[in-house]
């Protein structure tokens, strides 16, 4: 299964925190698999940081701990980002958008608790 993680998920992920769901700790522990993280993430994470809405359990150099956790940062593309903006409401979230439309061009199963990728036929598992 190829894998792409929504920013929550990432997170949970990298901080080992319980919160990750046991069924996506085994399917991104699981080597069959692939996952990788989205370039999505480390804008909102940034972003969010920069706001004070996350805390610092985040590692401060991303990058790092994307090396460092063997995943690889999927790009955008134009592709992505039309797909994104074609996509239909009322969903409004800008980096959610972006995930579905990466998930869907790409063939991805995104690992997320957030129920409304279901409500866009985007596979999730959680």
């Amino acid at each position: 299964m190829r894998l792409l993680l929504d920013t929550h998920a990432l997170i949970w992920w990298l901080t080992d925190s319980p919160r990750l769901s046991r069924t996506a700790h085994a399917a991104l522990a699981d080597p069959k698999n692939s996952a990788c993280a989205t370039v999505v993430s480390g804008y909102e994470i940034a972003y969010k940081q920069r706001l004070g809405k996350l805390s610092a359990e985040i590692p401060p150099d991303l990058p790092k701990a994307l090396r460092d956790a063997r995943l690889p940062a999927h790009g955008l593309t134009l592709d992505h980002t039309i797909a994104a903006g074609q996509l239909p409401g009322p969903h409004r979230d800008p980096w959610d958008r972006l995930i579905m439309a990466q998930a869907m061009r790409d063939g991805f199963t995104v690992v997320t608790l957030d129920r409304v990728f279901r409500d866009y036929g985007v596979p999730v598992h959680w």
